[in-house]
């Protein structure tokens, strides 16, 4: 399935998630909540500037799928960039589980701040609402980014340690096991990944973790090894 726009506006994620709360795997949030979460992001913005920005440091940086009128290169200092999100449908299945992306504590992690016009804000960030906080697997907060033309404030999707899919901190073996072989209704997990290190490489950003992340899970794929199904469950 394609996941832009138009089928984030006519509720793709919302029907593959649904599928995921029917087997028991995940709690949906409501509309009424995801409306509730961005009305309280907007009114604790931290200046007066009509303009948002959303940072993008994973699939947000290759396939934002949102009207935005710029983009910078930015570095978020606190948290880094981890496949720390297990997901079951999406780019998994229950049996195998994929994982994606999300902004962990430590470290520092470069990426995208993408501006959202002031005219526009209410139906875009209802389009990144309707993409990111279909669980609550993230907690959005204003964060302050480093960029070349100097700092700004942007919205960033952090993970929700408390959240049933937190991986926590997942070895470079395990993660590469389960990204090697899952695949979902979004696609493969393996390609998540790579166009993710893409995008970065594109940007001028060398992220090592990411690189041999990838490397590993081309080594596997390389060499038959695929994980068990048992050890795509841990």
């Amino acid at each position: 399935m394609t996941l832009n726009r138009d089928s984030i506006k006519n509720g793709l994620i919302q029907d593959i998630v649904a599928e995921a709360e029917r087997l028991g795997l995940v709690t949906l949030m409501t509309e009424e909540e995801r409306r509730e979460s961005r009305r309280r992001i907007l009114a604790a913005r931290p200046d007066d500037a009509g303009d948002v920005w959303v940072f993008g440091y994973g699939s947000l940086m290759w396939n934002p799928a949102f009207e935005h009128e710029e983009t910078r290169s930015a570095r978020l200092f606190g948290y880094h960039r981890a496949f720390c999100l297990w997901t079951h449908v999406g780019r998994g299945s229950p049996d195998c589980p994929g994982l994606v992306l999300g902004l962990d504590r430590g470290g520092s992690v470069a990426g995208m701040a993408l501006r959202i016009h002031a005219d526009k804000v209410e139906e875009e960030l209802d389009i990144v609402w309707s993409r990111e906080m279909v669980t609550a697997a993230y907690r959005p907060r204003w964060m302050r980014l480093a960029t070349p033309q100097g700092p700004i404030h942007a919205i960033a999707f952090l993970i929700n340690h408390a959240h049933p899919r937190y991986a926590g901190k997942l070895c470079e073996e395990e993660a590469a096991r389960a990204i090697a072989l899952a695949e979902g209704r979004l696609g493969r997990c393996r390609d998540y990944l790579e166009s993710t290190v893409t995008a970065l490489q594109k940007l001028g950003i060398t992220d090592c973790r990411m690189e041999d992340l990838l490397h590993r899970v081309e080594m596997l794929r390389s060499a038959g090894q695929q994980p068990s199904m048992e050890e795509q469950r841990l």
